[in-house]
């Protein structure tokens, strides 16, 4: 039945569905078709067309199952084989197993000797290695030690060059300077010698001025003494003149009287006539005696006048005396004071000579300085990227052009710390030593401007103060850690970038103390020996160089400028005072 049912299903009929469809036409098809079409209509509702090709499947199928089956008798045929060529395999198999567990046994009896001489080994190398690393580690302190003492070395012998370039220079002028003294004191010995050829001179004619003065000194004695003997006798004689020109007067005037009279005797006519000449001849005598009166008060006067003229002439010529000595001390005391003020201008001199020498010095000490630390500063930047060296150097152009205000330079420069905690901060820090600190976004935003309108080159990132927040983090206690940033020392405007920076790393003592503290505390940790561990579990190490330090270069930086300054400040004081000695000369 069940056959019958899946026949029937199989030529279209089912018992689920009792209704069919019979297409429009297909009756009329039936009625008109031939034979043949009638006969294949009924077989195929027989299901004979579906036994036919069932059983032309089933022919396939027998031909592929004979095909299978010599295959699966050539199979087994091989397996037959190859069970006999197992069988001897596992025959071989037990004897190599046997021997293997032998082999291995002895590989283990060697194999652990090996190990034992290894472990051995390896503890004596691990000795070695710590002796090894020992020795490294006072090579490596002997190297820095040596490369600073090479760096001292270098130092001293550029400063013993510019030292001897000084003594050089100095050398010269004081060659110069002794050539000059050299005619300076042929020319004072000439001078002395014609000086002392003066003295002898003056001397001699000092002598023979003596001898005279002290021959008129004795005339003079001499005459004063016959002026003396022969004052009285002149007096007496005087008088006698006198008072024999008085009589000799007298007499001439009564000769003169008799004369006139015998002759007005004879010479007149009448008494009258002797009397009008007597008259006119007393009117005469009148005005003559009131004529010599008046000559002899004139003389008087005269007398008086030389008298006083004289006292006053005496007085004048004391006065110029007294003013002829005070004029000597005078010229004495400005001889004294020209001296003086030739030894100090000589001092002066002197002086300047030597503030122009150390002027010298220092203007070379300043080049020196100037061109050491250009040099620093070319070699910090060779230590960056170059897009970031690039980067700075147009930042310090933007800057200078423009303006700006409120830019802090790069984080390098505003912190400070001991030499020991270099490497460490380097490590943590890296590139980002060379971000540039701002006070607001607005800054950086402004000098990004400039420098996409100025098409600058380089890179350069910004760290706005007014933008940055860094949470406090909280460190475990131990003597074996520190926070890194403990051991920074900067401007308290600044500790947010230091904190961005540096916030959340410990300085670790060793690396096993680190390991452990970077997986406990999740937090970042750096050994001084810049081994850093991160709270990820990357753990970064190796050999780091002092020597070429940026953080020993910013500080040689640092020492550079102060010793500018002082010799800035230095070189002002210099040319000061050789200005107020030119102004003091003059």
């Amino acid at each position: 039945k069940t056959d019958v049912m899946n026949l029937l299903e199989s030529a279209g009929f089912s018992r689920s569905n009792p209704y069919y469809i019979v297409k429009q036409g297909k009756i009329n098809e039936l009625a008109i078709a031939p034979d043949s079409q009638r006969l294949k209509l009924l077989r195929e509702v027989a299901g004979t067309r579906v036994y036919d090709e069932r059983r032309e499947e089933s022919k396939v199928i027998l031909q592929e199952t004979e095909g299978k089956r010599g295959k699966i008798n050539e199979l087994l045929q091989d397996i037959e084989e190859r069970l006999h060529t197992l069988e001897e395999e596992t025959k071989e198999l037990k004897e190599f197993q046997e021997l293997d567990r032998t082999k291995r046994s002895l590989e283990y009896t060697i194999y652990d000797k090996g190990l034992r001489e290894a472990q051995s080994k390896i503890k004596q190398l691990e000795v070695r290695h710590q002796e090894f690393a020992d020795t490294a580690n006072s090579q490596k302190a002997s190297m820095a030690k040596l490369a600073n003492k090479i760096e001292e070395c270098e130092a001293e012998v550029q400063s013993t060059t510019q030292k001897k370039e000084i003594l050089v220079n100095e050398q010269q002028d004081l060659y110069e300077e002794r050539q000059e003294l050299i005619k300076k004191r042929t020319n004072l010995e000439l001078d002395v010698s014609d000086l002392t050829d003066n003295v002898q001179n003056d001397r001699s004619v000092q002598e023979s001025n003596k001898n005279e003065l002290q021959q008129l000194k004795l005339t003079i004695t001499n005459t004063e003494v016959e002026l003396n003997k022969l004052t009285p006798i002149y007096e007496k004689h005087k008088e006698a003149e006198l008072l024999y020109t008085s009589r000799l007067r007298i007499c001439d005037q009564l000769l003169s009287q008799i004369y006139a009279k015998q002759g007005r005797g004879t010479a007149y006519k009448s008494k009258e006539e002797r009397d009008a000449w007597i008259n006119r001849e007393m009117k005469l005598l009148q005005k003559s005696l009131a004529d010599k009166k008046s000559e002899m008060a004139a003389v008087v006067d005269v007398v008086n006048k030389a008298q006083t003229s004289l006292a006053a002439i005496e007085a004048e010529v004391e006065e110029r005396n007294r003013n002829v000595e005070s004029r000597k001390v005078a010229i004495d005391e400005s001889r004294k004071f020209i001296a003086s003020l030739r030894q100090k201008l000589d001092e002066a001199l002197d002086r300047r000579k030597e503030l122009w020498r150390e002027e010298h010095s220092v203007d070379q000490s300043l080049h020196t300085v100037e061109e050491s630390l250009k040099s620093t500063e070319r070699n910090l930047m060779i230590k960056a990227p170059k897009a970031i060296s690039r980067g700075l150097e147009s930042l310090k152009r933007v800057v200078s052009e423009k303006r700006i205000r409120g830019v802090y330079g790069p984080l390098i420069e505003n912190f400070r710390s001991r030499e020991r905690f270099f490497t460490a901060i380097e490590v943590t820090a890296g590139n980002r030593l060379f971000h540039v600190i701002v006070d607001t976004d607005r800054t950086a935003a402004q000098i990004l401007n400039h420098f996409n309108h100025m098409k600058l080159p380089g890179e350069i990132s910004f760290m706005p103060l007014n933008k940055l927040s860094s949470k406090d983090m909280q460190f475990p206690d131990s003597p074996d850690a520190v926070p890194i940033i403990q051991r920074l020392e900067c401007d308290e405007k600044f500790k947010p970038a230091l904190k961005q920076v540096f916030g959340k790393t410990l300085l670790c003592r060793n690396i096993e103390y680190a390991s452990k503290i970077a997986k406990e505390q999740d937090l970042d940790c750096v050994t001084l020996d810049g081994d850093q561990i991160s709270h990820r579990g990357a753990l970064t190490g190796g050999y780091h160089d002092e020597r070429v330090s940026r953080l020993a270069l910013q500080h040689k930086i640092w020492q550079l400028q102060d010793e500018l300054d002082i010799l800035v400040k230095k070189s002002s004081q210099v040319k000061k005072d050789i200005q107020d000695i030119l102004s003091d000369a003059l």
